[in-house]
C-alpha cells in the first residue's frame, strides 16, 4: 500500500512540478512581456511569481525524493537505476533527467528570479543577467520533460521492444 501511496504522491507532485514549467514558459513569460508594455506586471511579478516559484520548486523536491524512494521500495535500486543497468536503464534514463532538471531550479532558475523578481539586490545588467539565465534554464527543462516523462513509463510499458 505505500507504495502506491508513493507512486501517487510522486505522479502528482510531478503534474504540479511539469504543469508550473508549462504553465512559466508557455503562460507567464509572455504575459509578463504583454503586462510590461502596458504597465501592468508589478501585480504578476510581487504577489504570482512568487508563489507559483514556491510550489515549482517544492514539486520538484517532493517528485524527485518520492521518485527514489520508489526505486528503492520497488527493488529497482536508485543506484541501479542512475548507473542504468539491465532493465534499469530506462527508468535510469527518466532518472537522470529529472535530476538535471532539479538541478536547473535550484540551482540556476530559483537564484536568478530571485534577483529578477526583486527579492534580493541586483543592479539592471545582474537582473537582465539573472534573466537569461533562469529563462535558458526554464527552457531547458521545457525540453528534457517530454524525454524525461517517455524514460520514466518506457520500462514497464515496452521499452525492452526498442
Amino acid at each position: 500500500m505505500e507504495l502506491v501511496l508513493d507512486r501517487w504522491l510522486h505522479v502528482l507532485a510531478g503534474i504540479t512540478w511539469i504543469g508550473l514549467l508549462y504553465y512559466f514558459n508557455a503562460v507567464q513569460v509572455p504575459g509578463v512581456a504583454a503586462a510590461k508594455a502596458d504597465g501592468t506586471a508589478a501585480g504578476i511579478t510581487k504577489h504570482i511569481a512568487p508563489r507559483a516559484l514556491l510550489w515549482f520548486r517544492w514539486a520538484a523536491v517532493v517528485t524527485w525524493l518520492s521518485g527514489a524512494y520508489y526505486l528503492e521500495a520497488a527493488g529497482i535500486g536508485i543506484g541501479n537505476a542512475f548507473l542504468l543497468k539491465g532493465g534499469a536503464a530506462p527508468i535510469g534514463l527518466g532518472a537522470w533527467l529529472g535530476t538535471i532538471m532539479l538541478f536547473n531550479v535550484w540551482v540556476l532558475i530559483w537564484p536568478n528570479q530571485k534577483k529578477v523578481l526583486g527579492l534580493v539586490q541586483a543592479d539592471d545588467a545582474a537582473k537582465a543577467r539573472a534573466a537569461r539565465v533562469a529563462f535558458l534554464a526554464s527552457r531547458t527543462n521545457t525540453m528534457l520533460s517530454l524525454p524525461m516523462l517517455f524514460f520514466m513509463v518506457a520500462g514497464p510499458h515496452g521499452a525492452h521492444l526498442f
